[in-house]
């Protein structure tokens, strides 16, 4: 086949200081390639990484190594191994590259960090959608600086994380990796966790860019058929956010293919908009295999060195996790195929994130000799965040449990520390292959935090999460008859590749809860104890049953995945210790017919007169309730908006970099008339709002406003999320919400895919969900249509001004 090569000006490589372009000018094309790879020391027949049995290269590492070596991959994070023994081994192997290879160049240390720093020992830290369900960006940021910190004190340099893919469909089973099915959402809190991470002297690495979580029929690593609107105004916001706002170092490509085009043999993503629309400068690292799969799972190459060509042509640098395809290139260089260029390319960027990070000058003489990678911040921050995203989504009273009699702990989730945590939590993704050895910190189940807190727990199994048994229905319809109250915890087992119900590869036909569980809650239900049932899944599921009528459970609470401070959390919660604030990040589905479905849809995307199908959720977006209750209004649009940095009083919600110069003093105002306030086309605006707890315990709000349009140049969404903002408060206590936004807040891609705001009239909704509205106030937006440019603002920002 033809390959046709791209441009390999020096505006691809921008900064690049003359140490490294001295080193690239040195180096041999062996010492170039072995720059361009990583090695998998330690990966095995476990499969932790799609098709890794049968994809891990064969080459020994020495002699990998000979040359120099571009990435040393999961050496903490692909078995279970002494912390400070491993660090006692790369300390050394890093002082051998400096010392025996010719140009002395240690290697990248990368590492998996979606749930914490994933190795044995480390803290588990909360799925990813349950921080979207906390909407807590600066929390998230602490989160990832504690991450990092432990990352960095054992030698490593990179983190494949944040992962900003949109949900689209919760039949795929990355969905616990994703944050939310708003690209608002997932670009402010996935930009937060790039800052903390970053903080801490660790790359960040965005996945997976891009359009992977828009898989037909929720398959991973099916074909996306995304049109350019939507790649453009769903799925490419969080990234540019996190490039431009959040700096970030590192982008792995997405394995899927966009309208027949692999992405890692993108040009137009990985090097056009990526790096000359958006400026990124950092390095792009393959996923696990990506650039062999060119050949395999896409056949759109002949061999591995076409692949390679492809895949290094379109703007990937590096190939993760070993050295497949990339060697071949030295064949495609020496045959003319590919100019020398374009390696040099990729190796003046790996050799400057290498330089950024410290390892040209790093000497590796001080070896950690203890390290504590669970300590008492890290608890602090899991609890935290486990205590946030909670999603309370049905109660009848029976919550909080006041002072209860006997209390029955139902389930197969009831006394498994497993179910607590995501796909990618070492325990769940290494160890499950080392059974019997301990997970090596402490992560309490939901039936020993209960039995902590409450003097009378009966227990029972019922049944397993997957699987047709029910022989153990007998006996946990005793144990509820014998309680006042029932707490039936139910949900997922994390897995890979047909190892569990949810996670990457455990994709789901159904949304019905796996196995015989719904059975299980429906049998104790049916014994009259009034039943709270605890949900601790990856994804949402189908709950109308569970959720609508009288017939269900007195008490719904959802936990994604709460990590390893989620039961002392959850039985907090429960005992109202403290109360449920967590909003649902994903709407809750009516079916699995009804996907893929997104809040965001325009009107013909939800029910109406000309289909027979209903695709409402049971449960919206942004919906949760609480032990106590707020009272939203005076919402206000005025001239009150200023340059980010101005604002005073406590910040809330997300914050942006700056506002584009003059937004302040050009901001909305009201009409002379007392119609409509009017605000310029690419000008900022500020919306406030006054929230009160009105009930009788502290508690937080998450206020959300939204923007619906008609008369727009394409079909728009019925609600659109503009600005949100977390906000606790005690009982009687009021606040006001001041939200600066910036005109990108209203941006879409008109008829000629310009990203632009448009004159005309919308509304702006005040409310607790997407679907519902306390008040609507009008807004015109004047003159004429105005194209968003790189300086533009993305993030509102938020100020909470109390009292």
């Amino acid at each position: 086949m033809t390959i046709h090569h791209t441009d390999v000006g020096a505006a691809l490589t921008p900064g690049v200081s003359p140490r490294v372009q001295a080193l690239v000018a040195e180096m041999t094309l062996d010492e170039k390639l072995a720059q361009l790879v990583g090695y998998w020391v330690d990966q095995g027949d476990e499969v932790v990484a799609p098709l890794s049995g049968e994809k891990v290269t064969s080459t020994a590492y020495a002699d990998a190594t000979v040359h120099g070596l571009g990435h040393l991959t999961r050496v903490y994070g692909t078995r279970p191994v002494d912390p400070i023994e491993r660090a006692q081994w790369l300390w050394g192997e890093q002082r051998r590259l400096k010392t025996e290879t010719r140009l002395g160049i240690p290697a990248i240390v990368h590492e998996e960090c979606l749930t914490g720093f994933a190795a044995w020992k480390a803290a588990t830290f909360p799925t990813p959608l349950a921080w979207g369900a906390s909407f807590d960006p600066e929390t998230i940021e602490l989160m990832a600086s504690a991450i990092g910190r432990s990352m960095r004190d054992l030698g490593v340099h990179q983190g494949l994380s944040p992962v900003l893919d949109v949900v689209r469909d919760p039949r795929w089973g990355r969905v616990d990796e994703c944050i939310a099915e708003d690209p608002y959402v997932v670009g402010t809190i996935g930009t937060a966790y790039v800052r903390g991470l970053q903080s801490a002297g660790v790359h960040a690495t965005l996945k997976h860019f891009v359009g992977y979580s828009g898989s037909r029929a929720g398959r991973n690593h099916a074909p996306v058929s995304a049109g350019p609107r939507e790649l453009q105004d769903v799925f490419l916001p969080p990234f540019e956010m996190a490039v431009r706002d959040g700096g970030v170092r590192s982008v792995m490509n997405s394995y899927t293919e966009i309208d027949g085009v692999p992405v890692a043999s993108s040009p137009e993503l990985l090097t056009d908009l990526l790096r000359r629309r958006w400026g990124f400068d950092g390095t792009v690292v393959s996923d696990y295999f990506a650039v062999e799969f060119l050949r395999s799972m896409h056949g759109i190459a002949g061999s591995l060195g076409e692949a390679a060509q492809l895949a290094l042509e379109a703007g990937i640098d590096v190939e993760l996790p070993g050295p497949d395809a990339y060697p071949h290139l030295a064949e495609r260089v020496a045959s003319g195929a590919l100019p020398e260029a374009v390696v040099d390319r990729a190796v003046a960027r790996v050799l400057a994130e290498k330089e950024d990070l410290g390892l040209l000058d790093a000497d590796f003489a001080d070896v950690p000799t203890e390290i504590d990678l669970d300590d008492a911040e890290h608890r602090a921050l899991a609890y935290r965040l486990a205590l946030e995203s909670a999603v309370l989504l049905r109660n009848d009273g029976v919550l909080p449990l006041a002072a209860p009699g006997r209390i029955a702990v139902i389930g197969p989730n009831a006394d498994s520390a497993e179910a607590l945590m995501g796909c990618y939590s070492f325990a769940n993704h290494v160890l499950a292959h080392h059974p019997g050895t301990p997970m090596g910190f402490d992560i309490p189940t939901v039936r020993e935090a209960l039995e902590s807190r409450f003097a009378a727990v009966s227990y029972a199994v019922g049944c397993a999460v997957e699987g047709s048994d029910t022989d153990g229905f007998a006996e946990a319809v005793a144990v509820a008859r014998d309680a006042e109250v029932a707490i039936v915890v139910v949900g997922d087992r994390a897995g890979l590749f047909g190892r569990g119900t949810v996670g990457e590869g455990n994709d789901a036909e159904s949304l019905e809860l796996p196995g015989r569980q719904r059975q299980l809650v429906e049998a104790i239900v049916a014994t009259g104890t009034p039943v709270v049932l605890l949900l601790l899944t990856g994804r949402p599921y189908a709950l109308s049953w569970a959720l609508d009528g009288d017939s269900g459970p007195a008490a719904v609470l959802q936990a994604f995945f709460p990590g390893e401070e989620g039961g002392p959390a959850l039985a907090a919660l429960l005992a109202g210790d403290a109360t449920p604030s967590g909003r649902l990040p994903v709407s809750l589905p009516r079916s699995a017919g009804a996907q893929p479905y997104s809040y965001l849809h325009p009107l013909l995307g939800g029910p109406s007169g000309v289909t027979s199908t209903d695709p409402t959720p049971v449960r919206p977006f942004g919906f949760g309730l609480s032990y106590t209750t707020f009272e939203r209004g005076e919402l206000r649009v005025d001239g009150g908006g200023r340059g980010a940095g101005e604002a005073g009083g406590e910040r809330g919600g997300a914050a942006s970099a700056g506002l584009r110069a003059g937004d302040a003093s050009r901001s909305v105002g009201i009409s002379a008339s007392g119609a409509s306030p009017e605000v310029r086309a690419g000008d900022a605006f500020t919306v406030s709002a006054r929230v009160t707890n009105t009930g009788t315990v502290r508690g937080a709000d998450v206020v959300q406003v939204y923007t619906h349009r008609t008369g727009a140049s394409v079909t728009r969404p019925l609600a659109a999320l503009v600005a949100y903002a977390r906000v606790e408060l005690d009982p009687g206590e009021s606040a006001e919400i001041r939200f600066t936004v910036p005109s990108s807040r209203l941006a879409y891609s008109d008829r000629a895919m310009r990203r632009v705001v448009e004159p005309g009239e919308i509304e702006l909704r005040l409310g607790p969900s997407c679907a519902e509205v306390d008040e609507a106030v009008r807004l015109r937006v004047t003159g004429p249509t105005y194209e968003l440019g790189p300086d533009d603002a993305r993030v509102v920002e938020v100020e909470v001004r109390r009292g």
